[in-house]
């Protein structure tokens, strides 16, 4: 099984990559949007030390929710979806392959893009290392959320609009404590509250969540 478990994930990544669009227009958008805060607040090195933090965590959950917007609507047009239906491994434990290469292809690179964006901000080493921390705890969250919706509003029209409304109230948390690890460390205050309960947040949406987006699959290919 660990062999098959692997040829998936290969695979997985090798789509991904090749369908550009999917990762590169994220990664564009993140970029955007960060060079555009500093244009419509303030570009006073002491604004941006304490706000560019908070920049980064929206600009990463506009760019999570843009790049799992079209995350299964592919493999149900190829067929790909039924016949990971069919498979004897478990659909949640495919789910979680297919949702791991996601998180690597378009979740990393906005992560390692976050230094050179601290040194453009003027961030200190610290306060760029936690924010760093924050981003690769919580954007599994981000995805795996972002994709449950995906599922929950297959075949819907206006699926765009009703995937924000449906999980932006989700992420809501998510985003609060990624800003206030950051600011507590500005602060010279103990993270490891915030940073604990976070991720405790992953470990329970890796656990859980690939199985409740495959019994929503299931029910949306039944119909």
């Amino acid at each position: 099984m660990l062999k098959a478990l692997w040829f998936l994930f290969r695979i997985e990544l090798r789509l991904l990559l090749r369908r550009s669009q999917e990762w590169l227009y994220p990664l564009v958008f993140f970029l955007i949007v960060m060079t555009l805060f500093p244009i419509a607040l303030s570009p006073q090195p002491q604004f941006l030390e304490k706000f560019i933090p908070g920049c980064v965590w929206i600009a990463a959950l506009l760019a999570s929710l843009l790049s799992i917007e079209n995350i299964f609507f592919t493999d149900i047009e190829e067929g790909y979806l039924e016949q990971l239906l069919l498979s004897d491994i478990s659909l949640a434990l495919l789910i979680l392959i297919k949702l791991s290469a996601q998180w690597l292809v378009t979740a990393v690179p906005l992560i390692l893009l976050t230094p050179l964006l601290g040194v453009l901000f003027h961030l200190n080493l610290s306060v760029m290392f936690v924010l760093c921390v924050s981003l690769l705890v919580g954007t599994p969250i981000l995805i795996l959320i972002g994709s449950l919706g995906v599922a929950l509003t297959l075949g819907l029209q206006q699926q765009g609009v009703l995937l924000g409304l449906l999980i932006l109230p989700l992420l809501t948390p998510v985003l609060i404590l990624g800003i206030n690890i950051v600011l507590q460390m500005q602060a010279g205050l103990s993270i490891l509250g915030p940073l604990a309960f976070l991720s405790g947040l992953c470990f329970l949406a890796i656990t859980f969540l690939p199985w409740t987006i495959a019994c929503t699959l299931r029910i949306s290919l039944d119909d």
